[in-house]
């Protein structure tokens, strides 16, 4: 059996934040077969900031207490994801840092209507290349909460 020593373990689902956009305490739910990570968002529209276009949106997340937060970002590309049942849908993609455990790297985001989802956030595969992970999918939350804050300081 082969070991990889610089690979961290993670389980099916973890805790994690994402400090740019000034969002903590997020269950994520890690999913191999999906290409691009994807954050439950609503009122998504375009805006200009410099020159450079711009996403507004409001991001969802919580189960039991439902949070929102109003997040802007820069457009990285649109991208047609086409989902489980087949159906194609063209998503705005932003990049953000993601904090997971003692980790922190830029993950690109499709934002998407996730309402009907379990999870408001999905970890794609990318995600877990660029952030060196392997996934137990028998564990759920092996590391810890991220301790990393947003920019703000907020916790």
């Amino acid at each position: 059996m082969k070991t990889f020593d610089q690979l961290s373990v993670i389980g099916l689902r973890e805790w994690i934040n994402l400090p740019d956009l000034g969002m903590v305490g997020l269950r994520a739910k890690i999913d191999t077969g999906a290409s691009t990570s994807a954050l439950h968002a609503s009122d998504i529209s375009l805006i200009e900031r410099d020159g450079e276009r711009w996403v507004r949106f409001t991001a969802h997340f919580g189960t039991l207490v439902q949070r929102r937060h109003v997040c802007e970002a820069p457009l990285v590309t649109m991208k047609t994801i086409k989902s489980s049942n087949g159906q194609a849908q063209t998503r705005y993609v932003i990049r953000t840092l993601l904090s997971l455990g003692d980790r922190q790297w830029p993950v690109d985001f499709t934002l998407a209507c996730r309402k009907t989802m379990r999870y408001r956030v999905l970890l794609g595969a990318k995600a877990l290349i660029e952030g060196q992970l392997v996934v137990n999918p028998a564990l759920t939350y092996v590391q810890d909460k991220p301790l990393l804050t947003s920019p703000s300081g907020a916790q």
